[in-house]
């Protein structure tokens, strides 16, 4: 068997390295000696150290309410119900040094959308790593938690996951990806830590924050969106609450989603069902000129317009959302440069 010890200092991890069971003492002594010194050595050197090793304090943990701003008004099409809520939640949480409990944030929409990109926003604008960032944890459904038998494993799995890394750094965030085709019953196990209790076991998670991405509940959300359209409403007319309510119980009800029957919408501890709108044509453009910039191309708009009327658009005769929305852009726009 082997064993896996690390060096902490100062919420930083600066050292690991794994042995044997069978370790001899004289090893295990130099080891010891060996991270005393270092720990003494450090302590003097702590300030060199922050700058130079990712840490879990402010100098590396911090939330740009400008650049999260900035982010979303700017780099994120067709969302604007999803923009003001994700904007206030994150930075009303991260402002609080004394939460309740953790940021529970629950992204629905059809594929495309922008879900996993505001994922992404969210985290360069607290980590300054990113999603790079050693406290911040992405799991997915497929990859992770792929076989049904293993759930059981799954659960236990999950707990320590959570638990470890939450004591290395409150302020860690756990982002867990294609909630639909997660085993229902899985995400259960995770409650006590996204309710409100002070500590667990001597360990608080009132700082962490839990994002959940799904496709979960776009029929209710596209449905709405079609009832504004249909009505001649303007589609910045929609609201949170429009949607928010008729999304939870979809959700819940979703014997295909992981959230189905979840005491975490039974017992309110998801703080926000945030809605991602299906995307039209024009929208369509804006993220295929911005991929041209990505590329390091001159944006070309007749170019993108091309590709953009060769996606599939719903309802049929009018063609007003995409079907697959921005996240097939990158390799299509190849196809047309």
């Amino acid at each position: 068997m082997r064993l896996t010890c690390r060096l902490l200092f100062a919420g930083c991890v600066l050292w690991s390295f794994s042995v044997t069971a069978a370790i001899e003492p004289i090893s295990t002594s130099i080891a010891v000696g060996m991270a005393a010194a270092l720990t003494g050595f450090l302590a003097r050197y702590q300030n060199v150290l922050y700058y130079f090793q990712e840490c879990c304090r402010p100098e590396w943990i911090s939330c740009n309410k400008t650049g999260l701003k900035n982010d979303l008004n700017t780099k994120l099409y067709g969302q604007h119900v999803a923009a003001q809520v994700i904007l206030k939640a994150v930075t009303g949480f991260m402002n609080n040094e004394n939460p309740k409990k953790p940021l529970v944030l629950s992204l629905h929409g059809w594929t495309g959308t922008g879900k996993n990109f505001v994922s992404q926003i969210i985290a360069e604008n607290i980590y300054e790593k990113g999603m790079t960032s050693n406290f911040v944890h992405l799991f997915t459904a497929t990859a992770h938690f792929p076989h049904e038998a293993h759930i059981d494993t799954y659960k236990t799995q999950l707990q320590e996951w959570i638990r470890g890394n939450v004591s290395i750094c409150p302020r860690s965030m756990f982002i867990f990806d294609e909630m639909d085709k997660m085993h229902p019953g899985l995400i259960d196990s995770i409650k006590p830590y996204l309710d409100f209790y002070d500590n667990l076991n001597g360990v608080s998670y009132r700082q962490a924050i839990f994002i959940f991405l799904s496709n979960a509940g776009g029929e209710s959300i596209v449905q709405v969106a079609l009832d504004f359209w249909r009505d001649g409403r303007e589609r910045e007319e929609i609201q949170l609450k429009d949607l928010e309510t008729a999304l939870s119980l979809s959700v819940f009800n979703n014997k295909n989603s992981g959230f189905w029957h979840t005491s975490l919408i039974d017992k309110n501890l998801v703080d926000f069902f945030v809605p991602f709108l299906p995307l039209e044509f024009k929208h369509i453009i804006q993220c295929g000129l911005a991929e041209m910039v990505s590329k390091g191309r001159a944006p070309d708009k007749e170019v993108v317009e091309t590709m953009a009327r060769d996606l599939n658009y719903f309802p049929k005769e009018e063609r007003v959302f995409s079907m697959q929305g921005c996240k097939v852009i990158p390799a299509r726009l190849d196809f047309y440069i």
